[in-house]
């Protein structure tokens, strides 16, 4: 089993290009069904059968494992038996049958249009500030994940076209667009604090630190929290929360779902047809204006 699960993630990482914290994820989930198989004196994929991977299930729910945590382990498993059934490795695949936990469906937490001016407004000297203040307005306006926006170099974003292109999951390069605001803020960033930071070293990197290295999630999760304590925002307030916001409040204002989708780089519209719960006032409003008895 360990052979088999290292030949997985091999897989993972070279042909399917998948994100370094979804190779983790997978690994421990993977690491722990085997372990699970080793305890029941199973040490063979070809002896694995669906009672065992329901029964390493059930022992993680006992654990207290939340049922998103159980899905996603179960959609490790699965794509590990069906990597070893491609392979010719075991004859049938024993997760095929076996139904992912029910999860609730989860509203994003978002943020209003008041609390995100609160934290972006104001003029700042210290180029560590600006560089914050630069790469929150920029989340904002893209609705780019946080590993997106660290990883950025200064050769995908165009200032003059008002857009930004990104490699996001799975590999996949889409087009954003960026606002004036956050287009002005990023352009004032790169003339001024940018430099200063750096000093006369060099980095491709749009965002960087005191090190000149390019900025980290943990690192931008940090410096956004503290810009949350001194802007004196309430709430819980992380990278994600300024893309949910994003999203949200296109919605609100009537953008199409097709095209926020596009911009956040979701490869199912389900995905995000969780943000059509904001727009519920405006299509009452809308019912009410033109149904002839609304």
């Amino acid at each position: 089993m360990d052979e088999a699960v290292d030949l997985y993630m091999q897989y993972l990482a070279a042909e399917r290009r998948v994100s370094q914290h979804t190779l983790a994820a997978y690994g421990r989930d993977c690491a722990a069904l085997v372990e699970a198989l080793e305890e029941q004196g199973v040490a063979s994929p070809a002896d694995v059968l669906p009672g065992h991977i329901v029964g390493f299930l059930e022992a993680a729910q006992r654990r207290g494992l939340s049922a998103r945590s159980r899905a996603r382990a179960l959609a490790a498993v699965r794509g590990l038996f069906r990597f070893l059934l491609r392979e010719g490795v075991i004859a049938s695949d024993p997760s095929r049958e076996l139904r992912r936990p029910r999860l609730g469906r989860r509203l994003p937490h978002s943020m209003g249009r008041a609390a995100v001016l609160q934290l972006l407004v104001g003029a700042e000297d210290d180029p560590l500030v600006q560089r914050d203040l630069a790469m929150i307005e920029l989340v904002y306006a893209t609705g780019l994940r946080v590993s997106e926006v660290v990883s950025l170099k200064t050769s995908q974003v165009n200032l003059e076209a008002n857009y930004l292109t990104v490699v996001g999951k799975g590999r996949k390069e889409r087009a954003v667009p960026i606002g004036s605001y956050a287009r002005d803020r990023v352009l004032a960033y790169l003339r001024d604090a940018r430099p200063r930071i750096l000093g006369r070293r060099l980095s491709p990197h749009l965002f960087v630190t005191g090190a000149a290295r390019p900025m980290t999630r943990q690192g931008f999760w940090q410096r956004l929290r503290r810009r949350v304590r001194q802007a004196e925002v309430e709430g819980r307030i992380s990278p994600h929360t300024l893309r949910h916001a994003f999203a949200t409040h296109l919605v609100e204002g009537g953008a199409d779902l097709r095209a926020v989708q596009l911009m956040l780089g979701h490869a199912d519209i389900g995905t995000t047809e969780i943000y059509t719960h904001v727009a519920r006032d405006r299509l009452r409003e809308v019912h009410r204006k033109y149904h002839p008895r609304g």
